[in-house]
């Protein structure tokens, strides 16, 4: 588990690693709600909300946490454009990624 913060402030806790093809396979898919406060896709350039029942926040970043695209309250059945310089991607329940923060902008990863 770890923590995303940003300029020493936490904005996501407790976001478990999807790095291994049962976690990244399963994400958030067939819940009713969101199990957990964030997952970390490691690699992706890409995802979709297939299979959802609640929208997300999505976050591809660079291998130094750097944004490169930020989608805001994105609809389960549907597909993110190819970012193929995103090493990870964030998704967290829609609304809970603070709206101050935009694409350039570098988080911080804090393991716990």
């Amino acid at each position: 588990m770890m923590n995303i913060t940003y300029k020493g402030k936490i904005i996501v806790r407790d976001v478990s690693i999807a790095d291994n093809f049962i976690s990244r396979l399963m994400g958030y898919m067939f819940q009713a709600n969101p199990h957990k406060a964030g997952i970390l896709f490691e690699p992706a350039i890409s995802i979709h909300t297939c299979f959802m029942n609640f929208p997300l926040d999505v976050i591809f970043m660079d291998s130094s946490y750097k944004i490169i695209k930020i989608y805001r309250h994105l609809k389960p059945w549907r597909h993110t454009w190819f970012y193929f310089l995103s090493k990870k991607t964030l998704e967290i329940p829609a609304g809970q990624f603070p709206l101050e923060i935009k694409e350039g902008d570098i988080l911080e990863v804090e393991n716990v």
